[in-house]
């Protein structure tokens, strides 16, 4: 087994993290090595060795984009994945119940049940929970910019950027239709979570063979504390703003090359977004 600690993700002690993994995994059941990344793409090398070592549990240590980096490795290989969720929004620990405690995560390596779960793309960039073109592209481009991040920077962010972006047009081909849209955001959820405990897709399955297309339309100013509301009480679709498509596969067209948010991160992708789920695709650790 290892430990891939990202160790610029979040705010979390290092230190902290290494002590619980010594003191808390069952070393009767797992020998281990720690790893540490040492910038983008460096987790990738990492798993190609371990892999090649013949590793059958990889664990990330870091938020969603640590996850997607290691995931992206080990779909589609006899390797499990196991999280110790150590960002700061960490969508799919939220949507899988992984403890936020180190030492309740690392209990859950320790009894090692596994589930296989879907992964998605576009135009054949891996996501593991969440993807988004529109306003949350945006987010994520400008919030990519902090070297400190967190919910309270995350927060500025969108109150920053809200007020003055306009909704864009979109043309949807899916399920055999092809639908117009004007729409602040469009996101490919295969969580539910946006991370911070907000749940943009309260349907969502990671085990179904589906995404869940969210397209939202923009709220006026007065309405945004309600919808707060309801994205944190798993209750958005109630919104008047929200649409939800179930789909295998989908095409979005826009008039520009537009920011897509590949869970967490800002990707530059290209007027055409061919987006895919591949069910099944990956081995994860679950409470």
């Amino acid at each position: 087994m290892t430990f891939i600690i990202n160790p610029i993700s979040g705010v979390f002690s290092k230190d902290r993290v290494v002590s619980a993994i010594e003191t808390y995994l069952d070393k009767n059941k797992f020998e281990y090595s720690i790893e540490f990344t040492e910038g983008p793409g460096h987790a990738l090398e990492i798993c190609d060795r371990k892999i090649s070592e013949g590793a059958e549990i990889i664990v990330a240590v870091g938020g969603d984009g640590s996850v997607n980096e290691i995931a992206r490795k080990l779909t589609d290989k006899n390797v499990q994945l196991g999280i110790i969720p150590a960002g700061s929004g960490n969508g799919l620990a939220h949507h899988l119940n992984i403890p936020f405690s180190y030492r309740k995560a690392i209990e859950v390596i320790n009894r090692g049940k596994s589930l296989k779960i879907d992964t998605g793309s576009i135009n054949d960039v891996f996501f593991i929970s969440i993807a988004g073109i529109g306003f949350d592209g945006i987010v994520a481009r400008e919030y990519a910019r902090y070297k400190r991040r967190g919910f309270l920077t995350y927060l500025k962010v969108v109150t920053e950027e809200y007020v003055n972006y306009r909704p864009r047009r979109y043309t949807i081909e899916v399920n055999g239709e092809v639908l117009k849209r004007k729409a602040l955001f469009i996101s490919f959820a295969n969580s539910d979570q946006f991370g911070y405990g907000a749940s943009i897709a309260p349907t969502a399955s990671v085990d179904d063979g589906l995404l869940d297309v969210i397209i939202m339309k923009k709220p006026m100013v007065i309405e945004l504390p309600i919808l707060a509301s309801l994205l944190y009480w798993k209750k958005i679709d109630l919104s008047r703003q929200f649409e939800i498509i179930k789909a295998r596969e989908l095409v979005v067209k826009t008039r520009r090359k537009r920011w897509v948010n590949i869970d967490g991160e800002p990707v530059k992708m290209k007027k055409k977004l061919l987006v895919k789920v591949h069910p099944l695709s990956l081995n994860i650790i679950v409470p």
